[in-house]
């Protein structure tokens, strides 16, 4: 199967695209955008590997589902488009980075800037039907984005795999933590921010781990 996805990501999931449960996920995803609202737009699916090369990866943060609001989602998880208001949980990663690096929130929600520094933005689910949060997990996707954890986690070193929630945390369980570093909090959302996401310094924290195994720090 011929899939739309950055060059060094087609060649390391090339045998992902050819599993039956893949070729049923594209199927239902087809299905859904001929039907319904879907985010984000179709060819901003894969927008997380299009910005983010394979080989150009240095940090993972790990997120769940695509958001399901009018032009929020574009592909790169926690991220909104220009001029979208920011979410509450893209608030208090703004915060979180103010208090432990000093640097201050920007205009745009837009991550992209992120990711073209070798940040992987990776919903766990890629797509999602308008207005309805959950929609289209369980259909294969979470098996596809396991299995891409798995290939950075066996053919890459030194990576930083940001997990914040439970979740995030049971999805990064197979990651070797004696090739990368792996950093596990509470979740921004505002209903756990103050449990421990607050404080937890993984934007610095990171930096310094890539200084150490020399690999350039990101602007955050």
């Amino acid at each position: 199967m011929s899939v739309k996805i950055e060059e060094s990501w087609k060649e390391v999931l090339k045998d992902e695209f050819e599993k039956e449960y893949f070729q049923r996920l594209i199927g239902f995803v087809r299905q859904e955008y001929g039907k319904h609202r879907i985010y984000p737009p179709g060819r901003l699916i894969f927008n997380a590997f299009d910005q983010c090369p394979f080989d150009k990866t240095k940090v993972v943060i790990i997120g769940q589902d695509p958001y399901h609001g009018v032009g929020q989602a574009h592909g790169l998880c926690f991220s909104v488009n220009d001029g979208v208001a920011f979410p509450p949980s893209l608030v208090n990663i703004f915060k979180e980075i103010k208090s432990d690096i000093g640097v201050d929130a920007p205009n745009t929600g837009n991550l992209e800037r992120w990711s073209q520094q070798g940040v992987l933005l990776l919903n766990a689910t890629l797509t999602v039907r308008a207005h309805q949060a959950g929609s289209h997990q369980n259909k294969g996707w979470e098996q596809f984005t396991d299995a891409v954890i798995a290939k950075l986690s066996a053919q890459s070193n030194n990576l930083v795999f940001i997990l914040w929630g439970s979740y995030a945390q049971r999805k990064g369980a197979q990651i070797d933590t004696s090739r990368h570093l792996v950093l596990k909090s509470p979740h921004p959302s505002p209903f756990s921010a103050d449990r421990g996401f607050f404080g937890n310094k993984h934007f610095s924290k990171t930096n310094e781990y890539l200084a150490k195994v020399g690999k350039a720090p990101i602007q955050w």
